[in-house]
């Protein structure tokens, strides 16, 4: 399906979002087969893109997480594109993440770590190191996409810079800036 389907089906906030994310999705070197994690599903954006580049994706968010980001409708979204047989939904922990060690070729975040109270922030990348083959990648709102987003919500947090967080990690980064969505691709050395 063409991601231009997928905004006229979903809508400003998914073509907003999907405007950066999308492309830097489909230059990453991940066979179709690649196993793919996506945490914080919330409107189950990030996984409908990554089901749009052929990728089958589990995904995920706390049991407990009553926060207006949770809880989202995404198996709707996805639906409405007949892309939910590729996205599978399982409760978890980002700090303590329930899977063995490089369980999967890539772990994606879409604006979850700014979300993530400070001093978590470097477990949540300690544990996607550790249960990543290839690559953790993190799609974050910049300034401008938190502006955006606080006009719906004033109370929306500052944006979170992973690579602050990694600095102990075995990873290198290519930072990629978007109009709203920074993307830091981070890759194991």
């Amino acid at each position: 399906m063409d991601i231009n389907i997928a905004k006229d089906t979903l809508g400003e906030p998914f073509s907003f979002m999907a405007d950066d994310v999308a492309p830097v999705i489909s230059k990453l070197p991940l066979s179709r087969e690649a196993k793919i994690l996506d945490v914080g599903t919330g409107m189950g954006y990030l996984s409908i893109i990554l089901a749009l580049n052929g990728f089958s994706v589990l995904t995920g968010e706390p049991e407990e997480d009553n926060s207006m980001h949770a809880k989202r409708p995404w198996q709707e979204n996805a639906g409405k594109l007949n892309l939910d047989h590729l996205i599978t939904f399982k409760h978890f922990n980002a700090e303590s993440m329930p899977f063995e060690d490089q369980g999967f070729d890539a772990v994606f975040f879409m604006g979850v770590l700014h979300h993530v109270e400070e001093n978590n922030r470097y477990l949540v990348l300690q544990e996607s190191n550790r249960i990543s083959k290839n690559y953790v990648c993190f799609f974050e709102p910049n300034q401008e996409g938190v502006k955006m987003a606080r006009k719906r919500d004033p109370s929306h947090p500052e944006p979170a810079d992973p690579s602050v967080y990694s600095q102990d990690l075995a990873l290198s980064l290519k930072f990629v800036p978007g109009a709203l969505f920074d993307s830091y691709i981070f890759t194991k050395v």
